[in-house]
């Protein structure tokens, strides 16, 4: 099996992102993790939180072998095997059948900053129509706010990733939450982790 890739980022943020995870979560359920990158957070997820499903999703089908590397040094089996998964497709996952049941927990970290902007409409649309009923999106990353001063570091990062890529910059927290709105979703909850990023808990927003 190929060497699995490594984040020294998903090393850093994996407990204190568990940590609200298991506050979150009930004991049992099913999770679909969109850009699992690495696999590092898909593995360390499933081995503490043995009650749950979970199924990693990548765009690139080059982090598919490192996902499942990952999980399996770790030893666990409540990991299916992961799937490509482009949030723009019209169907998800974007080759084989569309998943056939929702998912209480959809999971994304890390991606709107390294993405076009379009990506992020596409995630919340897809979250909306694949999470159950009073299932949760929870997004991770660094995210500018009204009010809330930007820290150094994000300003340096927010520049070095639109030198790296116009299309790319880390996302305004209002936009994000005008987007989420127009796929029916609403912010139920911030919270503030360390290196300056928030997890964000998204929820179905109640019906007029």
């Amino acid at each position: 099996m190929p060497k699995p890739l490594n984040s020294p980022a998903a090393e850093r943020n994996r407990q204190p992102i568990l940590q609200v995870l298991q506050a979150l979560l009930p004991a049992t359920g099913s999770a679909l993790e969109v850009a699992s990158g690495t696999g590092q957070h898909a593995a360390w997820f499933a081995a503490a939180l043995p009650g749950w499903t979970w199924q990693p999703s990548d765009a690139q089908a080059e982090h598919l072998d490192s996902i499942t590397a990952w999980c399996a040094d770790a030893g666990v089996h409540n990991v299916r095997p992961p799937v490509l998964l482009d949030v723009l497709a019209p169907q998800w996952p974007s080759s084989g059948a569309a998943f056939a049941t929702p998912f209480d927990l959809v999971y994304c970290a890390n991606m709107l900053h390294i993405a076009p902007w379009a990506c992020c409409a596409g995630l919340m649309q897809g979250a909306a129509r694949h999470l159950a009923p009073g299932g949760h999106l929870v997004t991770y990353g660094p995210y500018l706010e009204n009010d809330v001063p930007t820290a150094p570091g994000n300003r340096d990062f927010d520049a070095s990733l639109h030198e790296r890529n116009p299309d790319w910059g880390i996302r305004h927290l209002h936009d994000v939450a005008q987007v989420a709105a127009q796929a029916g979703l609403r912010l139920a909850a911030r919270h503030a982790l360390p290196a300056n990023n928030l997890l964000l808990v998204w929820a179905h927003a109640p019906q007029p």
